[in-house]
């Protein structure tokens, strides 16, 4: 079955916003078994939007609308994709009162008059209750599939989620089901060599790699009758997987990221970790805070940009600075040693290198980055090398500075 994306917004085309709700829905219906081989951006002009979804649903199974189902008068998917379905628009009854009820509770002000249009639709659609904001999704079947889903990411992720994915997976004879085997300490190109022969085999389940910032996850995905007998599918592909990587891989568990797989593993351990931070300025702190319940295990963090810093807080040594420099090994070491005992931590990491895009030289070029880990009276240090930008740099510091302290702690 083949899905097409039109995402609609003026603003998309303009740049003003990001287009994540395409890259979005696009892993997902990939997830789902779903062929997407066309994305559009449309802005908000009935004349284009016309002809954009009548070229759609003449080449595609499903053809999922984002945005343009607001109260405004350029909010035109609704009225343009049912003038395309041959469908008349009436008031709905049960989106009024819950647009009603959304406003009684003080969700967004008073109800205005031009709220109404959203409880407006096509004849025949079947209404999606959006249960994050005003404006409903709604299903209309013909010849081909059109799903409309309110564009803020706050409303379409869980519409989709609870509401659009179950609907999309009954269409097909068979049920598609996944398993996400997510990997560290592995770079992309060695992980897809390691798992080579099994993508030259594959049939049902099959597999496919995905790169993250410092991570690599693989998607194992069967085609059944149930998810049991899918489950059953997968099972030996998934053992194989754990034999080639063993414990580079940190769950396989389709939400769970790398800092909460670190912060369990301090957790099961009764640890406390710190941090110390110079080049990522308090991303890393950031990442391990943004897990839920991480306050159990994370004392407390300092971000010591400046050499200064370094000594006053962390007791780095004025020799060890001066002689090696602030990007190096030995300074590493002394800031994750110094960072445990300031805060009395179990655990420690820290972090010191060359960001960008200025401040490298031929010996410490930009991208060189070295990691201090702290554990139990234990120090070990990691030099690495990234290329990309400021950004991309510091984010790749941080994934790598997770997964030396994951593997530090299970060999704890």
């Amino acid at each position: 079955m083949t899905v097409e994306l039109i995402s609609v917004g003026t603003e998309i085309l303009l740049g003003n916003i990001v287009n994540t709700n395409a890259a979005y829905l696009a892993e997902q219906c990939a997830a789902l078994g779903l062929s997407c081989y066309y994305q559009t951006v449309v802005g908000d002009n009935e004349e284009r939007m016309e002809a954009t979804i009548r070229q759609a649903v003449s080449r595609s199974d499903v053809v999922i609308l984002t945005g343009g189902l607001g109260p405004t008068k350029d909010d035109l998917t609704k009225e343009v994709t049912a003038k395309v379905f041959g469908r008349e628009l009436y008031e709905d009854p049960h989106s009024r009162a819950r647009i009603e009820e959304y406003f009684r509770r003080g969700h967004a002000g008073k109800v205005t008059d031009n709220n109404w249009k959203q409880a407006m639709v096509p004849e025949g659609a079947k209404v999606i209750d959006n249960d994050n904001g005003t404006a409903p999704g709604l299903i209309l079947e013909g010849e081909a599939i059109a799903i409309l889903i309110p564009g803020p990411p706050n409303e379409m992720k869980p519409m989709f989620d609870k509401k659009i994915a179950p609907y999309l997976n009954a269409l097909q004879p068979e049920g598609i089901y996944s398993r996400m085997v997510k990997i560290c300490s592995v770079g992309e190109s060695r992980a897809e060599t390691m798992i080579a022969d099994l993508m030259d085999q594959q049939t049902n389940p099959t597999i496919a790699p995905y790169a993250k910032t410092g991570e690599v996850h693989l998607r194992v995905t069967a085609k059944a009758k149930s998810e049991v007998d899918a489950e059953a599918l997968m099972e030996p592909m998934l053992q194989e997987l754990k034999s080639r990587f063993g414990d580079r891989i940190y769950t396989m568990e389709e939400d769970v990221t790398l800092e909460e797989a670190v912060v369990r593993l301090l957790e099961e351990k009764h640890f406390s970790v710190t941090t110390a931070e110079s080049c990522t300025g308090g991303l890393l702190a950031g990442r391990l805070m943004n897990v839920p319940g991480a306050s159990s295990v994370y004392k407390e963090g300092f971000i010591t940009y400046s050499n200064e810093a370094k000594e006053r807080l962390l007791n780095v040594n004025r020799e060890t600075l001066v002689q090696y420099g602030a990007v190096s090994p030995q300074t590493a070491i002394e800031m994750a040693q110094g960072v445990a005992k300031v805060a009395g931590a179990d655990a420690a990491i820290s972090v010191t290198g060359i960001a960008g895009p200025g401040g490298g030289t031929k010996e410490k070029p930009v991208g060189l980055v070295y990691i201090g880990c702290y554990v139990n009276g234990r120090v070990h240090v990691e030099e690495c090398f990234f290329h990309g930008n400021r950004e991309k740099n510091r984010e790749s510091a941080v994934a790598r500075a997770l997964t030396v302290l994951r593997n530090e702690l299970l060999h704890e």
